[in-house]
């Protein structure tokens, strides 16, 4: 049975198909996709955007999941590109909600009037280069045909949602949910039986919310993860002004930060503590809350021995939380260093597993057969239930991008170069596409940073980048192969110099069967990585290779106009 999802809760009216030539064509309008818009009207270019979704917000709009909150502190989870904004909006909580976050993008969208240059509910099909004109031409499934020297991909990290291949999934006669596409109305699972099949960070927060409601909920995991309490709360008065009073200072500390985060990171290797100065410094990260309990030693995800320290610290406080000492156990990661998959932040998710109306079943164990009409059948017992909930995550950091039609010089498929695993020169750009940006692709610092701090980082970066081409007179920017090989070993080295790569994490693709297992975001955090791009940008873009198309000859510097006017041009 198809998921019961509503899809677009809000259909907009028929349009007419749009034709004509842009400067660019952004895809996507998440937080990526509005500044970029935003950043290019600054420069006096023409740009439309084409979202999937019928407002803005992206992962935002998508995710609306019982719990879905952000693992960052609102405080740090916006914009900063704005002074007004940043000292206008008000943040009620300290992890905030889904609901406050896409509320947040809405007044972003409304505050710069950004709605008027992005399509609803159209999907990006295809996007192929002509090399003779210098331009990328797009289409939609909306009938959409435009052209444009520009196409900036801001379709996020977390975006493109993943089924598992079960046997029998259109066979259950009850509702089905996938956590990445949740019904805009909301669900009352008030009284029915539910299984929920993931225990990735998604399910962490919408588990102990289901199971308030339903009158019993079933739990299949296949790997445990590690999480630490979010200890949510309201935001004081006295914070937020702290905050307010030196935004500024506080956002540009954060961005030379490892994770673009501002928060205590220790310089300390663990084991040059005592056991009683670890016990003591873990203690008050898990009161504190959040992914800073990673920031406890420097070298946490560098040493094995270091990490086992704080990895044990966690599995005390499973054993003192879940009263059953064989539940406590399979809630227990063992099999990966705490970290290399993405640390979980939560509210009273092992305090779940004490109710009577929760089950733990370790896929482990006994693994999924199929679904059934009725429910679930594993290789030890069937279960009934009334609704089923997919929690088993995305095809990350590069599903969005391969599931468009995607085709460079002499017809390059992206999916195709990409076969063996993402290839790019800093995130940003693949060598043999031209004019084509990717907002925190793979290969930049992206799902392991503050989102917003890196998607600024690339946006300015971009727009700085197109400004200085039109300024030297240039409209072609590509990654060289060279510098594209050059960073992709570079990636690969940082990377393998951490414990991440022992991890069968979705950063390296592992949640997907027969994708490469690669390594796919940047570890050298966010700080050195603005400094490598920075220092790139003011050499003159060395690894990129500018160009004037001579399509281009007669056309004015200052970009064209878009619709009828641009093809009367």
């Amino acid at each position: 049975m198809p998921d019961t999802n509503p899809g677009a809760a809000r259909p907009l009216p028929a349009r007419s198909p749009e034709t004509g030539r842009y400067d660019a064509v952004i895809v996507g309008a998440g937080f990526a996709g509005m500044y970029q818009l935003h950043r290019l009207r600054g420069l006096g270019l023409s740009a439309i955007v084409f979202e999937a979704a019928d407002d803005v917000g992206g992962t935002w709009y998508w995710n609306r999941y019982p719990g879905a909150r952000c693992d960052i502190e609102s405080m740090q989870y916006s914009y900063s590109f704005d002074e007004g904004l940043q000292q206008e909006w008000r943040w009620a909580e300290r992890y905030a909600p889904q609901p406050e976050i896409l509320n947040y993008a809405r007044h972003v969208a409304d505050r710069f009037d950004l709605r008027r240059d992005i399509r609803f509910l159209t999907r990006v099909g295809s996007a192929r280069w002509d090399e003779a004109e210098g331009l990328w031409h797009v289409a939609t499934d909306r009938g959409d045909r435009v052209s444009a020297r520009l196409c900036i991909m801001a379709t996020g990290c977390l975006s493109t949602a993943r089924r598992p291949d079960i046997p029998g999934q259109d066979d259950f006669a009850g509702a089905t949910y996938h956590t990445g596409h949740w019904p805009h109305a909301g669900v009352d699972f008030s009284g029915l039986r539910v299984g929920v099949i993931g225990t990735g960070s998604s399910a962490i927060q919408a588990i102990p919310v289901i199971a308030d409601q339903a009158r019993h909920l079933t739990v299949f995991q296949r790997t445990p993860n590690f999480s630490i309490p979010a200890h949510n709360r309201p935001i004081d008065d006295d914070y937020e002004k702290l905050w307010k009073s030196d935004y500024r200072a506080r956002r540009e500390k954060a961005r030379t930060m490892r994770t673009g985060i501002l928060y205590d990171l220790s310089a300390v290797p663990a084991l040059e503590a005592t056991e009683e100065e670890r016990r003591r410094e873990y203690e008050a990260r898990w009161a504190n809350g959040g992914t800073a309990f990673m920031g406890a030693y420097a070298d946490l995800l560098r040493d094995k021995a270091a990490n086992d320290t704080a990895a044990e610290f966690v599995r005390e406080k499973i054993r003192g939380i879940v009263e059953d000492p064989a539940v406590a156990e399979k809630l227990m990661p063992r099999d990966y260093p705490i970290g290399t998959k993405r640390i979980c932040v939560d509210t009273d998710y092992y305090d779940t597993f004490n109710r009577d109306n929760v089950t733990l079943v370790d896929l482990r164990a006994e693994p999924i057969e199929s679904i059934t009409p009725t429910g679930l059948r594993t290789t030890a017992a069937e279960y009934e239930f009334d609704a089923l909930v997919y929690a088993t995550g995305f095809d990350a950091m590069t599903g969005a991008l391969t599931s468009v039609d995607m085709r460079g010089r002499d017809g390059l498929s992206l999916a195709a170069k990409w076969a063996e695993g993402p290839r790019t020169y800093l995130g940003l750009m693949t060598a043999g596409f031209p004019n084509l940006f990717m907002i925190t692709g793979p290969g930049s610092p992206s799902v392991l940073s503050n989102m917003i701090v890196s998607i600024e980082q690339h946006v300015d970066w971009i727009t700085d980048c197109v400004a200085w081409m039109r300024a030297a007179g240039q409209d072609r920017i590509e990654a060289t192969q060279e510098a594209e090989d050059a960073w992709v070993a570079h990636n690969n080295e940082v990377a393998h110099g951490t414990l991440y790569p022992a991890a069968a994490s979705w950063y390296m693709g592992a949640n997907i069967p027969g994708k490469p297992r690669v390594f796919m975001p940047y570890l050298g955090g966010v700080g050195v990585y603005r400094e490598k791009c920075a220092a790139i940008a003011a050499a003159g873009y060395p690894g990129f290779r500018l160009s004037h198309s001579p399509a281009e000859a007669g056309v004015k510097a200052g970009g064209v106009k878009a619709g009828a006017e641009a093809g009367a041009a």
